[in-house]
């Protein structure tokens, strides 16, 4: 597949995560897909995707995902995204009050028949969680 098919689904990857939509989320994933929430924390399988991200996208009711720039070479995407939204569920503990949250991440695919085998986060929860209390939690 081409680089500007692997970009597509990346993008169609962040619309489906931002509306919730965890079936079409699943039918992205390569058979052994793996996703890197941390640099050495694997976690197998599109359930152990799902199970991270609900945390994420459930107590952001509002939650957007916004695409800035992506980068493209052989099967790999790396995308530059902008996520924003109002807390209205707990979020690793932190109870909802109603806080804007907004922040950068940088996420790398890796693709394998057409399917999306790798991903890795690269995000600063402490910068969320210090959004969210105000700079408490710091």
């Amino acid at each position: 597949m081409s680089t500007k098919t692997h970009t597509e689904l990346v993008r169609r990857f962040y619309q489906a995560l931002e509306e919730g939509d965890y079936d079409t989320l699943t039918g992205m994933f390569h058979p052994d897909f793996v996703f890197y929430p941390r640099i050495d924390s694997p976690r197998p399988g599109a359930a152990g995707f799902i199970d991270a991200e609900k945390k994420h996208v459930d107590a952001f009711p509002d939650i957007r995902l916004t695409v800035i720039d992506t980068v493209a070479e052989n099967n790999k995407v790396g995308a530059y995204v902008v996520v924003e939204g109002t807390q209205g569920g707990d979020y690793y503990g932190i109870p909802p009050r109603g806080a804007q949250m907004r922040f950068s991440m940088f996420n790398l695919f890796t693709f394998k028949d057409g399917k999306i085998i790798e991903k890795r986060a690269h995000y600063n929860r402490a910068d969320i969680m210090d959004q969210l209390t105000d700079g408490s939690a710091a």
